[in-house]
């Protein structure tokens, strides 16, 4: 009696063995292409301009490390929260208050910044001055119009917006909220007619 595969077996293992190799292929070809290309793939919608504190900010990030978790100015992981954008999302004040007790800041426990023996709770012990320059460095990483990182959708109508908020949102929803992008044009409408 043999113990070898049955034919169902060998042709779903044959197509997923297949599935692999294409997407190990296609994977190598996409960032080989990307690497090599003078133009990035994607448009980048976050941009920085450091003051002198900004860039002593962006040193003591680097020096600390903090790259191992996060991501700004276009390099770093992904594991913790991306930091390119979120200029636009707060102040000076809210990154230093967070630098600095993060918890309380945060309203909720954090995943690695707060007490010991969280991994980043080194940050908090940082001497103010320092503490400072990184919430300055922070501000300044600001999104465009658009970026997951911005408050304001993209410009003008979007296929993709409106076919998710068809697919996704309640009903009631939509007659008891307004879209933002209509709040916008209505403003941008007010704008235009007073000048």
């Amino acid at each position: 009696m043999k113990n070898g595969m049955k034919k169902g077996e060998k042709i779903l293992f044959g197509f997923i063995g297949f599935l692999v190799v294409v997407t190990v292929i296609n994977f190598t070809v996409l960032e080989s292409i990307r690497r090599h290309s003078a133009r990035p793939m994607f448009p980048i919608l976050t941009h920085f301009e450091f003051t002198q504190e900004g860039k002593q900010g962006y040193e003591i990030y680097q020096h600390s490390e903090c790259y191992t978790c996060h991501r700004a100015v276009g390099s770093g992981t992904s594991m913790g929260v991306s930091l390119d954008g979120l200029g636009s999302k707060h102040d000076v004040n809210y990154f230093y208050n967070f630098l600095k007790t993060p918890e309380a800041v945060y309203g909720a426990k954090t995943m690695d910044h707060g007490a010991p023996p969280k991994d980043a709770a080194y940050v908090s012990a940082l001497p103010d001055s320092d503490l400072r320059a990184m919430a300055v460095f922070l501000s300044e990483l600001k999104a465009d119009q658009g970026s997951s990182s911005s408050f304001e959708p993209p410009q003008g109508d979007s296929s993709f917006i409106d076919s998710m908020v068809d697919m996704w949102t309640p009903d009631g929803w939509r007659t008891q909220f307004k879209d933002i992008r209509d709040w916008m044009k209505s403003k941008e409408e007010q704008h235009e007619g007073k000048h």
